[in-house]
This record gives structure tokens, sequence and C-alpha cells, in this order.
């Protein structure tokens, strides 16, 4: 019995292809399932408030074709920042926050990959991080409720781009429904900027790593790369990640204009099972 999973990123596929459009292309391709994605454009949020018919068309796309949805990417706090110094703002990131985590319990989602941002598009002070601090512990009790877990990716800003600064984070919350989905091209970036070994990183998360998003990067470039390019060293990460314990991993890369989806989506596949 294989002992993890692989699944793909919705943004993989064009954007024109509805939901169960894209389900079917990533089973195609052999993906185990799908990650959704909730960014910060109007149209995805808008995801957040879909109506029960919806939701339960949704919920019988994946019965249908076979695929679930297990994972959920949440990127909007990037423009409604669970540390924002502005009260609307902190407001919409909870309501976001509530939504997605009901959501994903309907859905199925097992981990809500969260942006480790306490701002993105301002200044990070001291303030903000109190914020974000005082925020999270707030998401944690709702995704506690509904028994979904959060798990911090690392991200490209110096908030939090390495698995150590997520861990802080774990271990002063102390939930159980609080963990880590690393990025490993943004934490290869990182180490090569900090000038440390990647697995000394790893190690400080131990036991607290839920998930890992597959990508491909190299210094200062964090997408649009295709896997075997960049510097990520896979065999050696997924290795690690495998032998303790890890068994969700995503292939994270974004559909190019004219790219033929699904060729490229079983080009990936293939390329990324070869270390897992």
């Amino acid at each position: 019995m294989m002992g993890y999973l692989l699944g793909v990123y919705e943004k993989s596929m064009p954007g024109t292809f509805t939901l169960k459009e894209k389900l079917a292309c990533a089973k195609a391709a052999g993906f185990d399932y799908m990650e959704i994605s909730i960014d910060e454009t109007d149209e995805k949020l808008s995801r957040l408030d879909w109506d029960n018919a919806v939701r339960r068309e949704l919920v019988d796309a994946m019965w249908e074709i076979g695929l679930p949805i297990k994972s959920m990417c949440l990127s909007g706090h990037r423009k409604y920042p669970l540390g924002s110094l502005e009260q609307d703002t902190a407001r919409r990131s909870l309501e976001i926050m509530e939504k997605a985590v009901v959501l994903a319990g309907e859905l199925g989602v097992r981990v809500i990959q969260l942006a480790g941002y306490d701002e993105y598009y301002r200044p990070s002070t001291e303030k903000t991080r109190e914020n974000f601090e005082v925020n999270l512990r707030k998401s944690v009790e709702i995704a506690a409720k509904h028994g979904v877990i959060l798990a911090f990716e690392t991200m490209e800003t110096e908030f939090m781009d390495t698995v150590g600064k997520a861990e802080y984070y774990v271990e002063k919350i102390n939930s159980p429904y609080l963990k880590i989905y690393p990025d490993v091209g943004n934490v290869t970036n990182a180490m090569v900027k900090y000038h440390q070994e990647i697995l000394t990183d790893f190690e400080k998360g131990r036991g607290n790593i839920v998930a890992a998003h597959l990508k491909a990067t190299r210094p200062g470039v964090y997408r649009d790369m295709l896997f075997g390019e960049g510097h990520v060293d896979f065999p050696l990460i997924a290795g690690w990640l495998r032998e303790n314990g890890v068994g969700m991993y995503v292939a994270e890369f974004w559909y190019k204009q004219g790219q033929e989806p699904l060729e490229y989506l079983k080009q990936a596949n293939a390329f990324l099972r070869q270390y897992l």
C-alpha cells in the first residue's frame, strides 16, 4: 500500500476550467487529490459564500470523478492579514478564516494551508506581530471547534520563511490544530539566503509537519519554474519528509498560457513520485 498521497494545486490548470473539470484533469494525470485555492481575488473569496446547493454539487463531483479535495491553500489573508492594524481588515481576516474552516469541513478538506504573513502589502512591525498572534489564537479556536487543521506555509518574506519560524508560533499556541505545511522551494531559497543547511531547518519542525508543497525555485525566483529546473534538492527533502511520517504532498505550479495542461500534469506527477 502506498504510504503517501500526492495532490496537485488547482492553479496548475487553466482558470477557464470548472472545478469539476480540474478534478477530472488531475485524476487523468494520476494525482490522488486536488488542493483548492481561496486566494485574495474576489472570485476565489466568493467561494466562501457558496450556498448549500453549490457545495453539494462539488462534493457530488468529487464522488463522481473519484478524486477528493483534501487540502485548501488559503492565501486570501495576503490582502486581509491577521496582523493588520486596521480593525475592519482584521475583522475581515477572521471572517475569512471562519468561513474557510466551515467550507473545509463541509468539503472534507483535512488541512488548510495558512499563509505565514502578519502583513504583506504594508510593513511588518512589533504591533502587527502582536495582532497576528492574538488573531491566530482566535483562528485556532475556530479550527479546533470544527476539527480542521491549520498549518503554516513558509513564505517568501522574512516573517515566516523557514520551518523554524513557523515552529515558534506552533509551540507558542500549543494546539493540535496548528501545524506546519512548508513550501520546500521557499525554504530552499531561505536557506541559501541565511547560509544554512535545509535539513537543519526541517528538523526544527519534526513532529509538527503535516504536509508539504513541492515546488521548484531558484534564488530570488519563487514560482513559474518547471520541475527539474532550479536548485531544490527533491530527493533529499522528500526523503526526510517521508522518513518523518509526512503523508500529504501537493505539486505546486501554475498553468502557463498555451501549455497542454494534462501533459504537464503527467510530467510533474512522474517527476515527483520518483522521490516520494
